[in-house]
Parts: structure tokens; sequence; C-alpha cells
């Protein structure tokens, strides 16, 4: 059973660290299950999403990349068995907000916007540098500032090796301030079969810390 709170939405924040499955799979979940999501995915991201998986969502605007995203996510990517509708791809997009990085004006630039907490799935470490000093120099690191400020859930699914000691020293800093820190680093006790294998234990993880319950992975017994 989750303890979770599915009425508010969950920020998610992907930025240009290597990974940019992590965040599309976590996205996958939630709007599958039923999550609001309001998504911000950085110009880097992008560039690092056409290198790494060959999708090529640059210069793209809003409506653009809502239409890519979903239909990638729940009819391309899949086996023709298990792809959704169209019709339920459109049900879907009414649980999915887009925002661009520079759009300091967004409603999650904001405290009084109600949401349960933020995810930043991969989170490289120049964005973590910017929200351990506190400079909001985008829309991610003003969001997760605002989670801080507000006292709620930030999860950084950090993404470097190894790490420097001012990787570190950010890291310690933010895990005071009351960040969840949770570096993509596989394990091997669910005896994964597949890269998708050690992806969802990710992402499984990161879904623990924020109180959903996914199934995802198996757990050690």
């Amino acid at each position: 059973m989750s303890d979770f709170d599915s009425s508010k939405s969950i920020v998610l924040g992907i930025t240009g660290a290597s990974g940019t499955q992590y965040g599309l799979n976590l996205l996958e979940f939630l709007l599958e299950t039923g999550h609001k999501v309001d998504l911000v995915i950085s110009d880097n991201a992008l560039l690092v999403a056409k290198l790494e998986m060959e999708l090529n969502w640059a210069n793209l605007n809003v409506q653009e990349l809502k239409f890519k995203l979903l239909n990638y996510l729940f009819i391309e990517k899949r086996d023709s068995e298990k792809a959704l509708t169209l019709e339920r791809v459109e049900e879907l997009k009414a649980n999915l907000n887009i925002w661009q990085e520079e759009n300091i004006a967004a409603s999650i630039a904001s405290g009084s916007y109600r949401v349960a907490g933020m995810i930043i799935s991969p989170c490289s470490m120049g964005t973590l540098a910017h929200i351990a000093m506190g400079t909001s120099h985008n829309l991610i690191s003003r969001a997760a500032d605002v989670m801080l400020k507000e006292r709620k859930k930030l999860i950084l699914v950090v993404r470097e090796t190894p790490f420097s000691t001012i990787h570190l020293k950010n890291m310690l800093s933010l895990s005071e301030a009351g960040a969840v820190i949770l570096p993509a680093i596989p394990a091997f006790y669910h005896r994964p079969q597949t890269i998708q294998d050690q992806i969802d234990f990710i992402t499984g993880k990161t879904l623990d810390s924020f109180g959903i319950d996914s199934g995802l992975f198996k757990r050690w017994r």
C-alpha cells in the first residue's frame, strides 16, 4: 500500500546528466499509475536524450514535446501488446504539465503552488551545485529551492562517478538541508537480467523514498 497523497502533483526535473532513461522511466510509471506530474526537461537533457537514445526532441514547443513524450513512452517503445491506445494516451495528457526551464514564472517556482514534492532524475553535478548554493539559475534549481524552503520532499538521483570532494560537500550540504541523496547505483540482489531491470531498480528505490510502492523490483527477503 502507498502512503502517498496522489491528489497533489509531483515535480519531476530531468537534467543533462547521463541517464535520461531514469527520468523517462519514472515519468512513464507515474503517469500510467494516475499521478499528476509537473515536468521540466533541461536543454542539456534533451541533448543527452539525442546522444544516448536517439530521441530528437530539441527546439520543440511544450505541446509538441508533450505529444512526442507520450507517444514514445506509451506506444513507440512498447511491444504491440503492451502499447496503449491513442485514446488512453490522450487521457494521460491531462495529468502532465511541461514547463520550459527558463520559465521562472511557472507555477512550480512558487511555494504557494501545492505539490507533494520533487524528484530530479538524473541530477547533474552542475544542478546539484546550483541547488546547494541557492542560485536558482533555472526552473529546475528554483523549484528545488522551493521544496527546501517549504520543507517538502526533494529527491536527487545524482549521476556521476567518481565523486569529487566538491560533489560530496554539496551532497552533504543538501542532505543537511533535508534533501534525499539517491545515487543511481545499481544493485544485484534482485538478479537483474537486462538494463531495463537496473533502470527499474533505481526507479523503484526513488519511488520508495517518495512513499510510493511501485513493485518494480524484487525486494530482499
